[in-house]
């Protein structure tokens, strides 16, 4: 009887995913059932597979979605990831594995006891970033351990980004993944780290104007602005006693800086909501976070309250985005500032058919060894096939359907909520995405240990 996969939502970071399961689907007699919300969006030539099943599923339905989760002999649970703790419950309830690509919630962390005690593995964080940073980082760490080396810095950075030749805006940036998430990045709290002992906290509001500049060899200058928590894995890492501890997000040289834009007027807020937004013109919607002027324009009140100069290019990048276009009206009804800023810049920053992403990730590690002191960079970078078949969802899917088949054919076995940062899953896992063009090159440069010349005002 053939092995049943429960693939719960199907997005945009699903395509790999489903490949991969149907390419294997016959050799490891798999049926893979994917149910979403909305079907019919899935592919055809998922749909048509003789070894998959597609179905409509609510996942507020508590009835249909535990008899889906009773059925299947493991769970991946590809949702938003507030919807995941339902699902978890289920499969907790029924004893089944559960694999997904998201950061564990503290819902999910509380069932911890119960999925150790019923012998199940629940992998998360199991994607790109969190997922294959996590894989990567521990291989090395691990083996720069068992050589005898000593842990002295870790900084790791993931950037989902353009191919070269789709950069074609003067932002150097489309969606690629969520841009929700991309909108409210960095809130929450000041974002912390360690450097050199000495514990660092950037709040919000200087979050984008303080930027590290890295270089990758054949694809130029990036940047990287702080992760809201660089500290919360130093203990997952065995990490304890490193001197220097940082994870950020990149971009291309100068996103930063207009983006801080934003972040002044208040555009990204998502706490309040807009009266009457549906039916808004964006020039009036940029209006709001401005001071009233009897007689100066929208664009020269914007222009003096954050000084910036009309030859400036930030103000080329605000033009670009149509932001005081008074025939664009907005769709949302009584959204929230992030909400519409989102709505604008979906506008014009989705990706065209055309349109190929790239995926970057860097890690630096720096240790000492036999008195002496080294560092080991190491990078990968990943570019798309198509609108579709994107980088992000190669790196973000891929993972995923590799570590639910390890934990599927027994060869992942450690029970308990969990992220992979144990040899029994990075080991396989990084050794198939090598297979499909997932691959880091290493390189020793001299050991520059905290680099103050290299970090943004």
């Amino acid at each position: 009887m053939a092995r049943r996969i429960l693939v719960v939502g199907a997005g945009k970071s699903t395509s790999y995913l489903l490949d991969y399961f149907l390419e294997h689907a016959a050799e490891e007699d798999l049926l893979i059932t994917i149910a979403d919300k909305n079907p019919q969006a899935i592919p055809m030539e998922v749909q048509k597979h003789p070894r998959a099943e597609v179905t409509a599923l609510d996942i507020a339905d508590e009835v249909a979605r535990r008899s889906r989760v009773e059925q299947a002999d493991i769970v991946v649970s590809m949702l938003p990831p507030s919807l995941h703790l339902e699902v978890a419950k289920d499969c907790l309830h029924y004893g089944k594995n559960l694999v997904t690509a998201s950061y564990i919630s503290e819902g999910m962390r509380q069932l911890d006891a119960a999925v150790r005690e019923k012998g199940l593995v629940f992998m998360n964080e199991i994607g790109l970033d969190p997922g294959i940073d996590h894989m990567s980082a521990m291989q090395l760490i691990d083996r720069i351990k068992a050589s005898g080396g000593r842990m002295l810095l870790f900084e790791s950075f993931t950037g989902g980004l353009l191919s070269p030749e789709s950069d074609t805006n003067l932002w150097n940036y489309k969606f690629t993944w969520n841009p929700r998430n991309v909108v409210v990045a960095g809130q929450g709290g000041a974002a912390k780290f360690i450097q050199e002992g000495t514990y660092k906290y950037i709040p919000y509001h200087k979050l984008f104007r303080r930027t590290e500049f890295l270089e990758i060899e054949g694809y130029g200058t990036f940047e990287v602005y702080a992760n809201r928590d660089s500290l919360s894995y130093r203990e997952a890492y065995g990490l304890q006693d490193t001197l220097t501890l940082y994870r950020g997000t990149m971009r291309r040289v100068g996103f930063s800086r207009a983006w801080n834009i934003f972040v002044q007027l208040g555009m990204t807020d998502d706490t309040y909501r807009i009266e009457n937004s549906k039916g808004m013109s964006y020039r009036d919607f940029t209006n709001l976070f401005l001071p009233y002027s009897p007689t100066d324009s929208v664009e020269l009140k914007l222009r003096h309250y954050l000084k910036i100069d009309q030859d400036d290019v930030l103000w080329g990048k605000l033009l670009e985005i149509n932001l005081f276009d008074p025939k664009s009206k907005l769709k949302t009804e009584n959204g929230t500032p992030a909400q519409l800023l989102q709505e604008i810049l979906e506008e014009s920053w989705r990706l065209g058919p055309e349109d190929r992403d790239m995926i970057v990730m860097y890690h630096k590690f720096g240790y000492e060894k036999d008195g002496e002191k080294h560092q080991l960079d190491s990078n990968m970078v990943v570019l798309g096939e198509s609108a579709r078949h994107t980088a992000m969802s190669k790196t973000v899917g891929l993972p995923v359907a590799i570590g639910t088949l390890l934990i599927l054919n027994g060869k992942v076995r450690t029970p308990g909520v969990q992220i992979p940062i144990r040899r029994e899953i990075y080991e396989p896992c990084l050794k198939t995405l090598e297979s499909y063009g997932i691959g880091f090159r290493e390189y020793e440069v001299p050991y520059l240990g905290y680099n103050p010349d290299s970090v943004g005002n």
